[in-house]
């Protein structure tokens, strides 16, 4: 019999709606039957495309024993993380603060109260992994619950105390901000890896937020200076080398979420809706910046990947596509990478002879795989290859006695039928929910490259799904998380509201007469409105249960996502700037002032909190272009690399470039 989750529009949630656990969804109701049971909530937060979420429930919650258990001693919560980020953020806070790590699945016990007493991440079922097995802490949390409740109270109490506890308010101080961005430059160049690219070692993430810092200050500096020099060459590196390797799609364009090992080779399959867009600026920038073909190459592939597979019937773009699929229709279980994968004969089998040897050359592949052992600890990719490129085309020519021509029709050609046969494998899960935060960052990121690569549809598309939000997921004066066949109760969270805002101010550069701006500040008057804390100087999330408040949390670290007050920071200058109001201004400088001590402590967790210190030093340059613009002036727009810019309708015949009070023709 299904559960409770039957009528949730999350994928997340409906994957587990015919567990044999009793799971409810978060809300009060969980709360009051908690209450009146006397009985501890068991929360688990996961997401649809997590692959240890998806492990625990194959172990756990799909089978009876366990479910027992669960059902008698606890009253089961599970929650979708992408459409409630504040429960996540919540209790995560909670977990990383008690074990010192976190991710996904996320399992917390709390109170009916809400207070949590004892978490962590994946459990399995028995003993194994170094880690307890999850029916032993079931049962010992429902025994020390029945036999000494008041001190897992006590203990909760401790807990939310100290998670309550906040550090005093940083002193403003007016402070040069070049010694900061230079030991973010120094940070960075501490952790890059010169030999493969990117920062640290296994595994790699993208980060695009490091990347694009690194190029904004590479124009502050000048790229034929030092420092300039410096910020650049880690960023051309990082973004050649994941260009080539296998956490970029070789065959269909866009990048899965991370590379496993430090080769940028072998990734974790799944990908993200908010990498793709990031990404696509990252690359933008850096194309702006040389003029490289390969950058512009993963750009066109990024968002071709984006529109003809993650875009949804009503114009905005679904969340993500799984890391796990069947190796083939009859298969009983599924495989991460499955779909992305293939063995050297199925290469063989589907391209002649010549193409395929060029092909298998290019591409890394090999008899029995080329994952690397530590890449592969499960065994999943044995006898199976991640394309990468493992050769130059010049390499290639020489090798195969063929011209730089002939070797790329070759592959175009293989990748094109490679592409074909790939499509009609079993396709891996799509989380076909309709995030506002992300399709805020999709938007922008189309607009943007439309404009620079005078390509309308990108525009035009950004356009639809901007359409989208405001007419299922924006009441006239309030925004909504998520939408999957109707919207979610979830409100916008700070991120929803300062993602989407970037985006429209994209898309007003692109589209001017659009009425994008207005909407954009709408949607930051219920910013403002809703989360601003004066004390806090931030936008804030208190987090309440049953009516009691917790703790608050800021967003204030750029890692996957940027933090939501380093993009509104960055907003509310331009925002400044398009309306003439200083008020905007003026709470992006409180947003900086009250977050200058991450920016002096830990400057690498907060990238985009050092580009729009940057940004408040260096000043907005607003560019009026009119309606009618000669063809070379308006491609110079379009291929200029111009961080600090925003861009408005003008009149007149001229585009015109305004600096503070002063005012120039550009050229």
């Amino acid at each position: 019999m299904p559960n409770a989750l039957l009528h949730e529009t999350s994928p997340y949630l409906l994957q587990h709606a015919h567990n044999p656990v009793e799971w409810l969804p978060w809300g009060d109701a969980a709360f009051e039957r908690a209450r009146a049971e006397n009985k501890m909530i068991f929360l688990s937060v996961g997401y649809s495309t997590c692959h240890w979420c998806h492990v625990m429930e194959r172990e756990s919650f799909e089978n009876d024993d366990v479910a027992s258990v669960m059902n008698h001693h606890f009253i089961n919560v599970k929650v979708d993380r992408e459409e409630r980020p504040d429960v996540d953020a919540a209790y995560m806070a909670f977990v990383q603060a008690t074990t010192g790590q976190g991710g996904w699945p996320m399992s917390v016990w709390i109170t009916p109260e809400g207070k949590p007493v004892f978490g962590g991440t994946y459990f399995p079922p028995g003993d194994r992994y170094g880690r307890p097995g999850f029916v032993r802490v079931l049962h010992e949390l429902a025994r020390v619950w029945r036999d000494d409740r008041r001190r897992l109270e006590e203990s909760a109490d401790k807990v939310v105390d100290h998670l309550r506890r906040e550090p005093p308010a940083a002193e403003t101080r007016d402070e040069a901000v070049e010694p900061h961005l230079d030991a973010y430059l120094d940070v960075c160049a501490s952790a890059h890896d010169q030999e493969l690219g990117g920062f640290g070692g296994a595994p790699k993430f993208p980060r695009p937020v490091v990347l694009t810092t690194l190029m904004r200050l590479s124009d502050r500096w000048g790229r034929d200076a030092g420092k300039g020099v410096k910020a650049w060459d880690m960023c051309d590196s990082t973004l050649r080398a994941m260009a080539a390797g296998g956490m970029h799609d070789q065959l269909g364009g866009g990048f899965h979420r991370y590379s496993v090992d430090r080769y940028w080779h072998v990734p974790h399959y799944e990908k993200m809706l908010y990498d793709q867009a990031q990404l696509a600026d990252a690359y933008l920038d850096a194309w702006q910046i040389s003029g490289e073909p390969v950058f512009r190459s993963v750009i066109e592939g990024t968002l071709r990947y984006l529109l003809d597979e993650m875009k949804d019937s009503g114009g905005a773009f679904h969340a993500a596509e799984d890391a796990d699929s069947l190796l083939h229709p009859d298969a009983k279980e599924k495989h991460e990478g499955a779909f992305w994968t293939w063995t050297e004969e199925e290469i063989r089998r589907h391209l002649a002879t010549e193409d395929a040897d060029l092909f298998i050359a290019t591409y890394g592949v090999e008899p029995d795989g080329n994952a690397r052992p530590e890449s592969d600890p499960h065994g999943e990719l044995t006898g199976r290859n991640t394309l990468y490129q493992a050769m130059t085309s010049g390499e290639l020519a020489a090798r195969f006695d063929r011209t730089d021509v002939e070797v790329a029709r070759s592959l175009e050609g293989s990748r094109a039928t490679l592409y074909q046969i790939r499509a009609r494998r079993p396709p891996p899960h799509r989380d076909d929910k309709i995030v506002t935060a992300w399709n805020g960052l999709a938007i922008g990121a189309l607009a943007r490259c439309g404009r620079a690569l005078d390509r309308p549809e990108w525009i035009a598309a950004a356009e639809i799904a901007a359409g989208f939000l405001r007419r299922e997921l924006w009441d006239g004066s309030r925004l909504f998380r998520s939408f999957r066949g109707h919207r979610g109760d979830a409100p916008g969270f700070p991120a929803d509201h300062a993602f989407l805002i970037s985006g429209l101010i994209e898309l007003h550069a692109a589209r001017p007469d659009g009425g994008w701006l207005a909407w954009a500040l709408e949607v930051q008057h219920d910013l403002d409105e809703r989360y601003w804390d004066e004390t806090r100087r931030s936008y804030s999330v208190t987090h309440h249960v049953g009516g009691t408040q917790l703790w608050t949390l800021r967003d204030d670290h750029d890692g996957a996502e940027p933090a939501a007050n380093h993009v509104s920071a960055i907003n509310l200058l331009r925002l400044a700037t398009l309306t003439g109001d200083d008020g905007f201004a003026g709470r992006a400088g409180a947003i900086l002032d009250g977050a200058a001590e991450l920016l002096r402590e830990n400057p690498f967790s907060v990238p985009v909190l050092a580009a729009a210190a940057d940004l408040r030093d260096r000043g907005v340059t607003k560019i009026e272009v009119p309606e009618n613009v000669e063809a070379a002036t308006m491609e110079k727009l379009r291929t200029r690399y111009m961080p600090h810019a925003v861009l408005t309708r003008g009149a007149g015949d001229e585009v015109v470039v305004c600096s503070g009070m002063s005012c120039r023709i550009f050229a």
